[in-house]
């Protein structure tokens, strides 16, 4: 073996420790280390020894400078000449204040004096008329004179700006006198115009010497506006709350002042070369990044001052400034952020922005939509900064919210929205009225928009004013895609960072500014549909094949009774949305009934097919974004307070064929946007889209104005297999809102894209997946020991089922054995193998949503549809029972039972999630609708009506005044709040009063089935797939899908009377029919294949004799019906008139075991 002494070292000889060569290079390394850091300490130490004693040295002799200064101002007898207050007073004044003050950060007491006393000396001498004793002389002297002027004057005004960024109004009287009289020497220093001693000859040198000192001042090394920024940071807002005694505020106000004038100097600069204006242009940044991002700039300043800031010669170039230089600027910015702001407040371009605007507009505040621009505001530089900064602000906003996820997701107590942060930036300079975004206040209003678009309209281009920088020419023009651009991005954010009203205020403007809809359109319409024929020509074709009176359209069945002249006022306001005079629309084409446009033939099958549009957001242009972004945005809004007869009948904004064309358009955007999948970047424009949607798609369903191929047309050629949708809508669905480029958000996004039968298919195959999943967790839903067994007298139906059912919840699925007990106590014999349990989901319903049960009521239009009865609160356990209701129909959809009764649109709107709006009031309470919208269009004063804002209800005999705003009692309605009374009045109606019932019921119906699958329906098809489908039987389907027991089969000679009879029945009849056997009038959606149990024929053998199928006597019984297991016990006539008589005798009837 290797000997372990081999590798080692002795330091010492044998008698020392041994150790290995890697231990002994370690210690020497550790050796040399800590000698060179010895040696670095001693340096160090030398060097600060030597530091401190020059700066010892330094201090003596500024101390004694100070104390000859003071000896010599006492004793000094007369004036000086300009010399020789440049060499006997400035100079070693210069020197001990730089080293006593301005180093420390700090002013004695004797400091202060001293600079009191120069200042005064200087004031009184740059003032003079006298040419020798005037300092400012110097300018006009050799060339050393010159340079000593203006050396001394940098100096000067670099401890000028010194107070000044230390200054505090908190502290004495001293420092304000001090403050003002420095800032008067800085304002007279850089003003030629006030040295005295200068005449003509003199001018020139002057002026040169006084611009010199000015592009010093403008340039970043003199620090002029980050010491104005840390003065006017101190300032209260607004500047009238300053609490100071009454001898301070003339020198705040002086202060202010003489610091504005001079960070405006470099802006003032004449006899300069624009094209070699680097210091000015650095001087304008400068003021752009210190001073434009200080919270609530204009309002910290007298407001005598704001003139100054909004003009021509300061606005403009810092607008300009911003265009050329805005990557510089904005990686300053960043860094003040780092510097001066936690990530808890406003970014500095926030600031820049609303400041921006506030000083480029001047708003009345005591007028509502009163305003203007600043007068030669270059609004194509406004309107591209506004663009820039704002699109800067919502990166920023975006990138704080990841950043507060992040937070969130480690730290759950200490998040904090984003919108709660930046609000507490509002009241940080002693606001407690002003908000931070009402310096957005002109962005909302009409004038604002409106002057904006006169400039387009007018060709305006930024030509006479370009501005010039080397042999590079920058100039800005703007259209209308820039106006959508700009408000696209005010949108999003006052969505982001108004909490309350969001993008409301902005929304109502844009919708209601007269031809900016119908402006935003038409640029839609060039770029969407260019090199292509117009669809409004197939589309007006289309619809003048409808027959059909024009006359009989909406109005004619909702405004009987109103005034002719009542709409006048309203509807010319209106008509100005298209921009159109009205002698230009005089003839509107009347909207036709739903039934009639029914016979609009189908347009080619390519006809909605948009090129731009198949690639989503990513086939249109940054422009166009904007544009459909905004028009979806402002369209939605007024879609929710048009109403149907301006909609249809008047047709303002648009045109009918426009309007297909726009749900063509937003239909084919919103389904490849979603098929294909999208970046978050353009989630703001699909959420917007798929609203507007949304929108005419239920106003559609209420009064039909699109073919229906046109809401199917993006997805005809490439709609998945329904077993495929359905588990892709129940993943989508289970993901709570996450997005993905599956098809199956499609379908959770735009249901209609599928025909209906494709969706009820779907929704059967849901129920389908639940039952396998709900077996394979061991909840068998055939008899056995999982089912329910219940107990029912059929004289207390209802109250029996809820106390038996109505604690089981979503356990309510599986299979239910009911037993019945009759009337007169006894049981009744027979299993429930699915037809008694059916016909106790028919009777409890039937019972508990007959209006006598004081549940539902019923509504006052033809159809007679159900509503929850608002007097059901006061029943006991009304809400509880209304909750039951909800399961019970859950049940019979999840079962497939079909349920002989519809519920009013409003209602369905409610258990769908979706809110309800004027117009669909008329399906409710046609009389209210009437009324309501006479008042909406009431031509004179609606005083006159002797309105307010209150309904008065009626129940158990008393009357309840419910107030529809707070204090509504004592608010009188008028012509400026009608609007808001007609909605507060349809929103109570519609929402408000059945909110209660409608929760109960859904909580009910969810416990049986998701509401992802209900949300694949509108109201009138959920009315079918509860109620079946058309009022009419398909007599083949039925025939084809029917049973026959007993004896009897198809070719039997009684069954195909049966079939000849039914078939000349009348359809009504034939609805009877098919209640007295199954319960309900209404065929299965899917057809008679889906009817369970199926459809039976069951012989009921009588003897008669053989003659009397050659008019001898017939059968005399009449035939009669098992309901639970639709089945129809017909007799064995022989005749086909005897069996049409018995037939319809019976199911006139109204009964159906006690026949037989």
């Amino acid at each position: 073996m290797t000997d372990p002494r081999k590798h080692q070292v002795s330091l010492r000889g044998k008698s020392a420790k041994e150790i290995t060569r890697d231990a002994l290079l370690e210690r020497v390394n550790q050796e040399r280390e800590l000698r060179n850091y010895t040696r670095r300490a001693n340096a160090a130490v030398v060097l600060i020894q030597r530091v401190w004693r020059r700066h010892h040295e330094m201090k003596l002799v500024a101390l004694r400078l100070r104390e000859e200064w003071e000896i010599m101002m006492n004793s000094r007898a007369g004036p000086l000449t300009g010399k020789q207050i440049a060499r006997e007073i400035l100079r070693p004044f210069l020197f001990f204040i730089n080293y006593l003050s301005v180093r420390r950060g700090t002013i004695g007491a004797r400091d202060r004096d001293c600079m009191m006393n120069c200042f005064q000396i200087l004031l009184e001498d740059i003032t003079s008329k006298d040419v020798h004793q005037n300092f400012c002389s110097m300018v006009t002297g050799c060339i050393e004179d010159r340079r000593i002027w203006f050396q001394q004057s940098k100096k000067m005004i670099s401890i000028c700006l010194f107070i000044l960024s230390v200054f505090d109004s908190s502290q004495r009287v001293q420092n304000a006198v001090l403050t003002s009289t420095a800032m008067r020497l800085s304002v007279l220093l850089t003003d030629p115009k006030g040295w005295n001693c200068i005449n003509d000859d003199g001018r020139k040198d002057a002026n040169a010497a006084a611009k010199n000192l000015v592009q010093f001042i403008g340039s970043k090394k003199s620090g002029l506006y980050n010491c104005i920024r840390k003065f006017i940071y101190k300032l209260e807002a607004p500047f009238s709350s300053q609490e100071l005694v009454s001898c301070q505020k003339d020198d705040i106000f002086l202060i202010v002042a003489s610091a504005i004038t001079l960070s405006l100097r470099p802006f003032h600069l004449t006899n300069i070369d624009m094209n070699d204006g680097s210091m000015t242009e650095c001087a304008v940044e400068q003021y752009c990044i210190s001073l434009l991002t200080i919270p609530w700039f204009p309002q910290r300043l007298p407001s005598i001052l704001a003139p100054a800031l909004r003009h021509k010669s300061v606005l403009s170039p810092c607008l300009r400034t911003l265009l050329i230089s805005k990557e510089k600027i904005f990686k300053e910015l960043s860094e003040v952020d780092q510097l001066e702001l936690t990530s808890k407040k406003m970014p500095c371009v926030g600031w820049a922005l609303a400041n921006i605007m506030y000083l480029a507009t001047w708003s009345h505040t005591s007028a509502t939509d009163s305003g203007k621009f600043v007068e030669d505001l270059d609004h194509s530089a406004y309107l591209h900064v506004v663009i820039i900064l704002a699109d800067k602000l919502l990166a920023s906003l975006g990138n704080f919210e990841q950043m507060t996820r992040k937070t969130e997701e480690t730290q759950v107590d200490n998040y904090t929205s984003a919108v709660s942060v930046f609000e507490m930036d509002e009241t940080n300079c002693g606001f407690s009225k002003l908000s931070y975004m009402d310096l957005f206040k002109p962005v909302y209003q009409q004038w604002h928009l409106k002057k904006l678009l006169d400039f387009v309209k007018e060709g305006f281009v930024c030509g006479t004013d370009d501005l010039s920088i080397g042999n590079q020419t920058y100039s800005w023009n703007y259209r209308l895609l820039d106006i959508a651009y700009y408000y696209s991005c005010m949108l999003r954010l006052f969505s982001a960072l108004n909490p309350v009203l969001k993008s409301l205020p902005v929304l109502n403007m844009l919708s209601f500014t007269p031809g900016f809809l119908f402006s935003l359109w038409e640029e839609l319409e060039k770029s969407l549909f260019r090199g292509r024929k117009q669809i409004a020509n197939s589309t007006s074709l289309c619809a003048s094949r409808v027959s059909g009176d024009k006359n009989e359209g909406v109005s004619g069945t909702r405004q009987k009774g109103l005034n002719k002249d009542a709409g006048n006022k309203w509807i010319n306001v209106l008509q100005k949305f298209t921009g159109k005079s009205p002698a230009e629309d005089d003839y509107v084409d009347s909207v036709t009934s739903q039934s009639n446009l029914k016979q609009i033939e189908e347009p080619p099958s390519d006809e909605w097919d948009i090129e731009p549009l198949r690639r989503g957001p990513e086939g249109i242009s940054k422009d166009i974004y904007h544009v459909l972004l905004l028009f979806c945005s402002s369209y939605s809004h007024l879609l929710l307070v048009l109403d149907d007869i301006e909609f249809y009948d008047k047709q303002v904004p648009f045109k009918l064929e426009q309007q297909r064309k726009i749900a063509s358009v937003l239909n084919t955007f919103a389904y490849n946007s979603v098929s294909l999948g999208i970046s978050s970047e353009y989630r703001a424009l699909l959420d917007s889209a798929v609203r507007c949607l949304h929108l005419l798609y239920e106003r559609d369903c209420r009064h039909q104005f699109c073919h229906p191929s046109l809401w199917l047309s993006p997805g005809k050629s490439n709609r998945m297999t329904i077993a495929v949708a359905a588990r892709t809508h129940e993943v989508f669905s289970a993901a709570d809102g996450a997005t993905s480029s599956s098809m199956g958000s499609v379908i959770t996004t735009m249901p209609h894209i599928f025909p209906f039968e494709e969706r009820v298919r779907m929704f059967r195959e849901f129920i389908s997946m639940d039952k396998v999943s709900r077996r394979l967790a061991g909840e068998g839903t055939g008899p056995g020991s999982r089912s329910i067994e219940i107990v029912i007298r059929r004289d207390r139906i209802f109250e029996d089922g809820m106390q038996q059912l109505n604690s089981l919840g979503s356990k309510l699925k599986s299979a239910i054995h009911v037993s019945f007990v009759s009337e007169s106590g006894l049981p009744e014999a027979g299993l429930d193998y699915g037809g008694l349990s059916k016909e106790f989901l028919t009777d409890i319903s039937k019972a508990a949503f007959s209006p006598e049960y004081g549940l539902f009521s019923q509504t006052s239009t033809s159809d007679r549809l159900l509503i929850p009865n608002p007097t059901a609160r006061f029943l006991d356990n009304g809400i509880q029972m209304v909750e039951f209701l909800g399961r019970i129909v859950g049940k019979a959809l999840y079962e497939g039972i079909l349920l002989d009764f519809y519920f009013s649109h409003v209602f369905v709107q409610k258990l769908l999630g979706r809110y309800s709006y004027v117009d669909e009031l008329f399906t409710l309470d046609p009389e209210l609708h009437r009324n309501l919208m006479y008042v909406k269009h009431y031509d004179g004063d609606v005083k006159d009506l002797c309105l307010d804002f209150t309904v008065t209800e009626e129940s158990l005999g008393k009357r309840h005044i419910i107030e529809l705003k707070p204090g509504g009692k004592d608010i009188c309605v008028t012509n400026e709040n009608r609007l808001q009374y007609v909605y507060a009045m349809a929103d109570y109606k519609l929402n408000q009063q059945i909110l209660p019932f409608s929760n109960a019921f859904y909580r009910g119906l969810t416990d049986l089935i998701s509401p992802s699958w209900l949300k694949l329906f509108n109201s009138s098809e959920f009315n079918q797939l509860l109620s079946g489908g058309d009022h009419d039987i398909d007599v083949d389907d039925l025939r084809k899908n029917t049973q026959y027991t007993g004896g009897y089969s198809d070719g039997s000679r009684t069954v195909k009377l049966f079939w000849e009879v039914f078939a000349g029945l009348e359809p009504s009849e034939r609805c009877m029919l098919l209640k007295f056997v199954t319960s309900c009038s209404r065929a299965p959606l899917l057809g008679f294949k889906h009817l369970h149990p199926a459809f039976t024929i069951h012989k009921v053998v009588c003897d008669v004799p053989l003659w009397a199928s050659f008019g001898g006597h017939d059968v005399d019984r009449l035939p009669s019906a098992s309901t639970c297991y639709n089945t129809l016990k017909l007799p064995t006539y022989k005749r086909a008139s005897t069996l049409k008589a018995k037939l319809l005798y019976a199911i006139n009837s109204n009964a159906g075991f006690e026949l037989s």
